[in-house]
């Protein structure tokens, strides 16, 4: 049902004063640079984007990220000789509830979970096996443990029991590795600790991210040791946990991808509790934010595709990507990927990239103020290169300069995003909120052919849950009334809120 408008109102455009900018900086969003996804993943993209009309932004990185899950145990990047590293991404929607992102999810990420209840089903002998052996052997150890006890109360010899145990200990049964790629909303600890005994490439796939971000795991005593946990599995690097009652472990060799979907209002919780260690210790600067226009109330029913074929080919690619034999390094059983590298081209566009990215982060320049996360996106542009090579040549080959130029593209959108949020989250919320509301205003009343809008309908329609009530709305209006960028009025029992004509299309002209 769409909102009730009123038609023009009849105070002249010349009667009104100039409009002043909004205090504070905004920065307006980009469109996703869709063209740049390679072809099969951009129809991939198109046909969940008809089947759920969510926002398009929130598709593409879903889709990117469900690829970094099938591929990340199976290649590295290398910058140059002496500096590579995963291929693994991170990713982070801004969205609210609603937007549709587990449906979206659950298109990209079919062929993972087939593939593991494929491998939990085929791998299920050998899992009985390793119980029974496991069983066997934990009788035998408690068997010598308790003869060593008695032997001892009696004064008799146990060096021979000692032996047998020693040499028992180096007889215990190893359990097979069955792939387990999708962790829900679970802690760092018992993430990593998944990571280093089950399989060792995985992912943490939620539209509840809140559960991670507010979590207790993410209290305030905890913080700084499960932000360094998570950025050294996106650093490919070593992670010890050393336990005094349980058995302690070491993550080493292991790959991680990330895909959350998290409302604003969360998230500056998050970062409040988290304080200088979120940006700091450069865990969101890792992640490809897309903070897209909600599609809310504009996805009337369509008829999806029946066959749906770019995103049957992109799922058909990844369970070949999966069903490839994983490559471990025998000396500690964590992966041993294939290193790709850049031709010659794409070196050199990945330099250019890197160089201009360099040049803006000085005192003054368009970076400056996001630092920690331009100095990512080199490393999340090779990345994406590398994954869009596996997709379409397998791990033969150099990484080709048309490739490398689609991933810077896409990986500074993601930059400007990540801009457009931390300009938004170092605001007063009225002035940020006021922004949004300014913008959706003029919109709504370009589109209508008015200027005057109903506080029901703006509590009603507007985008963000966090204009739902009167006594929200009213200090974020008075950001617009102070800078004459809109008014406040009644007829009747209905308030309304008047938009300045001279922010609209041929307001100069109103009388």
């Amino acid at each position: 049902m769409s909102a009730a408008i009123i038609k023009l109102e009849n105070t002249p455009a010349t009667e009104w004063p100039e409009p002043l900018p909004l205090a504070g900086n905004t920065y307006e969003p980009e469109a996703y640079p869709l063209d740049a996804l390679p072809q099969s993943i951009k129809a991939a993209v198109l046909d969940v984007e008809q089947a759920t009309q969510a926002p398009l932004p929130m598709i593409a990185t879903s889709a990117l990220t469900a690829l970094s899950l099938a591929g990340q145990a199976h290649v590295n990047v290398a910058r140059n000789k002496h500096l590579t590293g995963p291929v693994s991404l991170f990713g982070l929607a801004l969205a609210e509830s609603g937007e549709r992102k587990s449906t979206v999810d659950g298109y990209f990420t079919r062929a993972v979970r087939e593939y593991e209840a494929e491998q939990a089903e085929a791998l299920k002998p050998d899992i009985d096996n390793y119980q029974a052996d496991l069983m066997a052997w934990e009788a035998k150890k408690a068997g010598l443990r308790e003869a060593i006890k008695q032997a001892s109360k009696t004064g008799k010899p146990t060096e021979g029991y000692e032996a047998s145990l020693r040499r028992l200990e180096g007889d215990k049964p190893e359990a097979p590795k069955v792939p387990e790629l999708i962790h829900g909303d679970c802690t760092p600890e018992a993430l990593t600790f998944a990571l280093a005994t089950k399989w060792p490439s995985g992912g943490v796939i939620s539209s509840e991210a809140g559960t991670v971000f507010g979590s207790h795991g993410m209290g305030s005593d905890s913080v700084m040791r499960n932000l360094a946990a998570l950025n050294v599995l996106w650093d490919g690097g070593t992670h010890k946990v050393g336990r005094r009652t349980t058995e302690s472990y070491t993550t080493r060799n292991a790959r991680l991808t990330v895909s959350l979907q998290v409302q604003l209002p969360v998230l500056v919780g998050y970062m409040q509790k988290a304080g200088e260690l979120a940006r700091g210790s450069g865990f969101l600067a890792r992640f490809l934010v897309a903070w897209p226009e909600s599609t809310q109330g504009t996805r009337q029913y369509q008829e999806p595709d029946a066959n749906m074929a770019g995103l049957a080919g992109f799922n058909a690619r990844l369970t070949q990507l999966l069903n490839t034999p994983v490559q471990f390094d025998e000396a500690d059983q964590g992966l041993a990927p294939v290193m790709l590298e850049f031709s010659p081209e794409a070196k050199e566009i990945w330099v250019s990239v890197y160089n201009a990215i360099e040049s803006e982060l000085a005192p003054l320049k368009s970076l400056a103020d996001v630092k920690d996360v331009a100095s990512k996106t080199g490393d999340n542009a090779a990345r994406i290169a590398a994954l869009f090579h596996l997709f379409e040549a397998g791990t033969t080959g150099t990484i080709s300069g048309e490739i490398m130029k689609s991933a810077c593209t896409i990986a500074m959108w993601h930059l400007s995003e990540s801009r457009r949020l931390l300009n938004e989250l170092q605001q007063a919320p009225e002035i940020s909120l006021a922004a949004r509301l300014d913008a959706w205003l003029i919109e709504r009343c370009n589109e209508m052919g008015t200027n005057q809008i109903s506080t029901r309908d703006v509590l009603q329609y507007f985008p963000s849950s966090r204009l739902r009530k009167i006594g929200d709305l009213l200090p974020v209006l008075n950001e617009l009334t102070d800078t004459d960028r809109a008014s406040l009025t009644s007829e009747g029992r209905k308030k309304l809120i008047v938009v300045n004509p001279k922010l609209l299309k041929g307001g100069e002209s109103w009388a």
